[in-house]
């Protein structure tokens, strides 16, 4: 049975078929060169007139825009969650109705993402400085990506092919271990993005309680002999 995948606020989500190809984001040239800011300098270092100088406008045109500086890092936050929520229903739809490939798709689009577009995953360190409504639409989007996580593991822990006892801190572990990858990788290191990406798709897996066949099979040999 296919599934419809819906984003946090149970619209459709147009899925990705090419959810492992990470083209350059498609963003204006005021939120290209915020990002290229925040990541420089922060949210807090950054100012209006910085952001408006790179791109070459007036303070009134940014303004006009984006309202403010927090308005700024809103738009490329939720750019930011929106892509990756996307790319994760996709990555589960190619996984069929099988929660082990779903839930391998899923990490490796979140891994993939967060290596290849490094600058836009680092933001979600500056979440702190927006407003409380601002944050709640921030956390609703992310929550999206949360429940699809659980749902793929609870589905796998309904068919005997995982074994964890708290689907939902199992989530929340997962996920916070992809979240964290900004602030270690880099580019010109020695692991390529699908090098990470199949890597954290094993640790995903035993987090989970995943035991392939082979090594059932291995188990029960070293059982009888």
């Amino acid at each position: 049975m296919a599934r419809s995948a819906k984003n946090a606020t149970g619209s459709p989500v147009v899925g990705n078929l090419g959810w492992r190809r990470m083209d350059p984001p498609e963003l204006s040239p005021i939120l290209t060169h915020a990002l290229d800011a925040f990541y420089e300098n922060g949210f807090h270092g950054t100012s209006v007139r910085d952001i408006a100088q790179r791109v070459g406008v007036t303070i009134p045109s940014l303004y006009y825009h984006h309202g403010n500086k927090e308005g700024i890092l809103l738009a490329l936050l939720e750019y930011s969650t929106s892509d990756v929520l996307a790319r994760a229903h996709s990555a589960s739809a190619d996984g069929g109705e099988d929660p082990v490939q779903r839930l391998s798709n899923v990490i490796e689009a979140i891994v993939l993402r967060m290596t290849t577009r490094a600058r836009l995953a680092a933001l979600e360190g500056e979440v702190r400085y927006l407003s409380p409504d601002n944050r709640l639409r921030y956390r609703v989007v992310r929550k999206g990506i949360e429940d699809l996580v659980l749902e793929i593991i609870e589905d796998g822990n309904r068919r005997g092919l995982f074994y964890t006892s708290d689907p939902a801190e199992s989530t929340r572990a997962v996920l916070a271990m992809c979240q964290s990858i900004p602030r270690w990788y880099h580019a010109e290191g020695k692991l390529t993005p699908e090098i990470v990406a199949r890597k954290y798709v094993e640790i995903a897996l035993t987090t989970v309680g995943f035991v392939s066949a082979a090594a059932k099979l291995r188990k029960a040999h070293s059982a009888r002999a």
